[in-house]
């Protein structure tokens, strides 16, 4: 078998397949970014074999997903699950069996101590990932087909954000810190947006925009579905501030000028919530989770709520409507009355 042990030889490579090398234009990959991916050097006897191509079956697999943010998210798991295979001496699209990709779910729990979703998530992906190696001829099957996936379950309760009390503390903190902070607030809990669509708006996706008398907010959501948002006078106020004068760009940024991600979002909801005196833990998702609890609470009807979050499947939205009242109407508090009684 002739490897392919040099840079050259892999662009040489490339080069005669134009298809493969527009998936690595199309997904942003680079030589060198490859070389991180599989941790390992040009010339070392693990580096897979272009029979094996284990090189573009990654970048064909990442460029099915034009999110950026869903992108990153796989090469990761994938760098992950590449390196363990290195590690072992396993070339993934030719020594891998269902045995491995299962001892590798036991390394993510063990050794890097990820949790049960994140797990399901990372096993899921590999998973995928073989599946589309199947139909493009690269494996015969997938030995990830029939792993086992780590039980996960979701604790209803968790999905109860803040309290209106909780959230006006928390926007009020934010409008004291300044602008840029209280408009990200006010996206995410009196928008329902994700931490992700907040960071990614832009100033003329509101600017001068309005439809039948309603000032307007057009956003790219999960999926990269467009959707298209009113926005209430104290809302586009907030967003108007946080312009400051500037008709185009990224509405939140730092300080350093750039587009606000999601970690910085993270730590700001963080810091804000403790200077507001809140004592849950808050993180953006929190935010969101607001929104819909608070909608509920002010009487917006069930199918006006889901259509706010966007949730494509009414029962995640009813499952937040079970939840807000589970304690109060649980059957611990009839159970104790009439015990009492006797």
């Amino acid at each position: 078998m002739k490897w392919v042990d040099t840079e050259r030889g892999i662009q040489r490579a490339l080069f005669k397949n134009r298809v493969l090398l527009a998936l690595f234009t199309i997904t942003g990959f680079s030589l060198r970014r490859l070389k991180a991916l599989m941790h390992t050097p040009f010339g070392d006897s693990t580096l897979v074999a272009p029979h094996d191509a284990t090189y573009l079956a990654v970048a064909g697999f990442l460029s099915r997903y034009g999110n950026l943010n869903t992108r990153t998210l796989y090469e990761i798991d994938l760098r992950i699950f590449v390196r363990w295979c290195l590690d072992h001496q396993l070339r993934p699209l030719v020594d891998v069996k269902r045995v491995h990709v299962e001892l590798f779910g036991r390394h993510l729990e063990e050794i890097r101590h990820n949790g049960p979703s994140t797990v399901a998530h990372r096993l899921n992906v590999v998973k995928t990932f073989y599946d589309y190696c199947e139909i493009d001829e690269l494996i015969t099957r997938n030995p990830a087909r029939h792993v086992r996936l780590p039980k996960v379950w979701v604790d209803d309760m968790k999905k109860i954000g803040l309290d209106r009390y909780e959230v006006g503390a928390l926007l009020q903190q934010a409008r004291a810190t300044d602008p840029t902070r209280y408009a990200l607030v006010v996206l995410m809990a009196m928008c329902g947006l994700r931490v992700s669509e907040a960071c990614n708006v832009q100033i003329e996706d509101f600017h001068d925009r309005q439809i039948q008398g309603h000032r307007t907010l057009s956003i790219m959501g999960k999926g990269d579905k467009p959707a298209t948002l009113p926005l209430p006078p104290s809302v586009y106020l907030a967003l108007r501030d946080a312009a400051d004068g500037r008709t185009r760009g990224s509405l939140l940024r730092r300080a350093s000028g750039e587009q606000l991600d999601r970690r910085t979002a993270a730590r700001w909801v963080k810091a804000l919530a403790k200077r507001a005196g809140i004592t849950k833990h808050v993180h953006p998702h929190l935010l969101r989770n607001s929104y819909v609890t608070n909608s509920l609470d002010a009487g917006v009807p069930l199918r006006d709520v889901q259509a706010g979050a966007r949730h494509e499947d009414p029962r995640t939205t009813y499952r937040y409507d079970l939840a807000r009242k589970n304690l109060d109407r649980h059957a611990n508090h009839t159970l104790a009355a009439y015990l009492a009684v006797g």
